[in-house]
């Protein structure tokens, strides 16, 4: 805990030492506003606070990285403000300049980046007077990345209020998420949540080869999707809850989404087992992990159903396991889920998926089109 509060304070304790006067900061200051203007938007920040969410296509130069942060701070407060300006000087002297040696050494004579740090001072501040010694025209980013936080969590609020919502619902297994990338490639406007969230939804629908986002980070890609799509035309979304895997779904978005027009997919039953065999086929090559994620269904099903179900998996009997997962238990949280909260949903057309062809999925997003996009 102390070396945490040590490294918030490692950007007070570089003051001084590495802030270029006012004068010549005050023209290279720019707002949000001026994003689009630059070559190249940088993230001096450390790479944990880079990984916890960053501005979309930021590349990170971090003037200090994680421990030499922690380093600083913690000889803010336990040693002298006077020590840790010191070393934290010498420290991003040197990784300022690893980076003109590396990524900046190749720049044209007219690059111009945009640098940001965790609140626009000291470190983003001591990059931009380095490279504008050199000659290029850097600007530092006002307010920093709290400034950029704060205006993220306020479009979240307000996009989605100017947005029309196409909730495309249906049981598990019936081909929402290929739905949705079917509209997309036929030029409709998507907002897959699952996508962004790097998760299937369901208590199963951890991908191990795509560990989740952070919360905010989360929350920054669904900003970058909605402040894309043109507001004449509907957004095609899936009837996510509250929670996708350990992520929380954007509330405005959220209270959105269950007041809008609804679709409804359906598909047999063996089409719906195909579909959740082809997509789960991590659990199919290693039937230990799938069993060990039964257990959490242990509190609601009972031991017994859930020894039945490890049993199936470990004899290779998918298509049995697959069925009795929908019937036991997907379908009727489904059906409770949906009753609460999508009510709109019983109004609009059913789609009926034949197949998981390619040709299928096309033909039905043709329809939902019609329905819906008569721009298309």
């Amino acid at each position: 805990m102390a070396a945490r509060e040590g490294a918030v304070d490692a950007g007070q304790a570089l003051m001084h030492c590495t802030t270029p006067p006012q004068r010549s900061r005050r023209g290279s200051v720019v707002t949000l506003e001026s994003l689009e203007d630059f070559d190249e938007v940088i993230d001096a920040r450390s790479p944990a606070e880079y990984a916890e969410d960053h501005i979309p296509g930021a590349v990170n130069l971090p003037v200090l990285n994680d421990a030499e942060r922690a380093q600083v701070g913690t000889l803010y407060k336990q040693v002298s403000p006077f020590t840790a300006k010191r070393v934290g000087a010498a420290l991003v002297s040197r990784n300022i300049a690893h980076h003109l040696e590396t990524h900046f050494a190749e720049r044209p004579r007219d690059y111009r980046p945009l640098v940001y740090c965790w609140r626009g001072g000291n470190r983003s501040g001591a990059m931009v007077t380095v490279l504008r010694a050199i000659g290029w025209e850097a600007a530092q980013l006002e307010g920093g990345y709290k400034a950029y936080r704060r205006h993220v969590v306020a479009a979240l609020e307000q996009l989605p209020q100017q947005l029309r919502f196409v909730v495309v619902c249906g049981k598990t297994g019936v081909g929402k998420s290929r739905f949705l990338r079917a509209l997309a490639d036929l030029g409709a406007q998507v907002l897959d949540l699952e996508d962004l969230a790097a998760h299937m939804g369901s208590v199963l629908g951890a991908n191990p080869q795509r560990p989740q986002p952070p919360q905010k980070l989360f929350e920054t890609r669904v900003w970058q999707a909605l402040r894309r799509f043109d507001p004449r035309r509907p957004v095609f979304v899936e009837s996510e809850s509250k929670k996708i895997g350990n992520l929380h779904t954007p509330e405005t978005l959220l209270q959105r989404m269950r007041a809008s027009e609804c679709l409804t997919l359906e598909a047999p039953m063996a089409v719906r087992i195909a579909l959740l065999k082809a997509d789960y086929q991590h659990f199919l090559r290693d039937p230990e992990s799938l069993s060990r994620q039964l257990d959490c269904l242990v509190p609601l099903l009972g031991h017994e159903r859930i020894n039945r179900w490890k049993d199936l998996a470990a004899a290779g009997e998918w298509d049995t396991l697959v069925g009795e997962l929908l019937v036991a238990h997907y379908d009727p949280a489904y059906t409770r889920s949906l009753g609460r909260n999508y009510v709109r949903a019983a109004e609009g057309p059913v789609l009926q998926l034949a197949s998981l062809a390619e040709a299928d999925l096309r033909a039905l997003a043709r329809q939902a089109l019609d329905l819906f996009d008569a721009a298309l």
